[in-house]
């Protein structure tokens, strides 16, 4: 077991999320899921459950399953014939788990999200309601990107960001992206044999991302190396630790109880600032704002945004959309949740709040994006909506 992190420990690691890959779950020969693989892994997850913990799977294998019962030689050749081998795989995918599972008699639950509903503040919190709901009834919930509906251009990337995004969504304690290595390497062992493994990353520096090097390398799975740091960040920034382990053979979470071998990576923030964390992961606007130099300087010194320091709104936005904050000269200062429309924005902005119910015909709701609604933020690479 490792001296510095206790996975068993059911107060303080309650809530758990699993990852898992392609190359884990499909035979690459065969192009079928590997039973016996996934028959432990359903054990694991009921020993789990047993001592009180709860679990959520994020796995792949959709498309790599479609492939082989449409007998496609290369299903990701094309957006239409992934999305088609995905609609076929997820099938055979739910059912696979359904299966596994059942051997432990464990109810699974598949759940298939978008980028969208993680981005929509009402849709993310009927997920949230949704994937608590199933914890009530002790049920396991298979989460998957939708793929048939996802676009190239709007997606979350790979499953190792989507797994990230679901512990934050489900408020987990730990992310554990089981992987095709043994955790993080100061170089990649495949081809550099003075590789030195790194067991604890306390914070994600430069360093720490550089060791990662290019995402093709080999042996640092499909998502890549780099694309399991961008995970480890957003989840770690969200207060969930990070476990990087491998997956290849059966029992790997009982194998890093055992021995610790892997690469951990701690939460650095507190609950409070998970929402917070959220936000920063936003990645389609619905519009903009534009605020005078005293709105912004008052951002940044930790205050609301109120519709008097507001020079403009660009949308359409509805209510509770997210929005950039950007200055006068077109420098992004941040991001928040909206308390307004873009049409009441347009009315009230540059007004003092005494003047809202005259021009609304309502009293209004206080700021335009509430302090605890907003993030600062330096970045100008987000699309938004329109753009997309």
């Amino acid at each position: 077991m490792s001296d510095i992190f206790d996975i068993s420990d059911s107060k303080s690691i309650r809530r758990i999320v699993i990852k898992i890959g392609s190359a884990l779950l499909v035979n690459p020969e065969s192009g079928r899921v590997r039973d016996d693989w996934l028959k432990a892994l359903a054990a694991e997850v009921a020993r789990l459950m047993a001592r009180g913990q709860q679990v959520l799977i994020v796995s792949s294998g959709a498309v790599a399953l479609g492939g082989q019962r449409l007998a496609l030689d290369n299903p990701r050749s094309s957006l239409s014939r992934a999305q088609a081998a995905a609609a076929v795989g997820q099938i055979a995918l739910a059912h696979a788990y359904e299966e596994a599972f059942a051997g432990q008699k464990l109810q699974v639950a598949q759940v298939l999200l978008t980028i969208g509903d993680l981005e929509d503040r009402q849709r993310y919190l009927n997920a949230r309601a949704t994937l608590e709901t199933l914890f009530e009834f002790g049920a396991v919930a298979l989460i998957n990107e939708n793929d048939t509906v996802a676009t190239s251009e709007i997606r979350f990337g790979d499953n190792d960001r989507l797994a990230a995004r679901v512990a934050q969504l489900a408020a987990a304690d730990l992310l554990v992206l089981l992987s095709d290595i043994d955790g993080l390497y100061t170089s990649d062992p495949a081809k550099d044999p003075d590789a030195i493994h790194i067991p604890l990353v306390e914070n994600i520096t430069a360093e720490i991302e550089a060791s990662a090097g290019p995402s093709a390398n080999a042996g640092f799975g499909s998502g890549g190396m780099i694309s399991k740091l961008a995970a480890a960040r957003i989840a770690t920034e969200s207060g969930c630790n990070v476990i990087i382990a491998d997956g290849r053979e059966a029992a790997p979470i009982t194998r890093y109880e055992k021995t610790g071998r892997g690469t951990l990576f701690l939460r650095h923030t507190s609950v409070p600032t998970a929402r917070k964390a959220w936000l920063k992961t936003l990645q389609l606007a619905a519009g903009t704002l534009r605020v005078d130099a005293g709105a912004g300087l008052a951002l940044k010194d930790g205050k609301s945004l109120l519709a008097a320091g507001i020079s403009g709104a660009q949308g359409p936005f509805q209510r509770g959309d997210f929005v950039l904050v950007k200055t006068d000269s077109g420098e992004t200062l941040g991001r928040g949740l909206v308390a307004y429309t873009s049409s009441e924005c347009e009315r009230i902005m540059g007004t003092r709040s005494g003047e809202h119910s005259a021009l609304l015909g309502y009293p209004g709701r206080g700021p335009v994006i509430h302090r605890d609604n907003f993030v600062l933020d330096g970045s100008e690479a987000e699309k938004t909506r329109e753009e997309t």
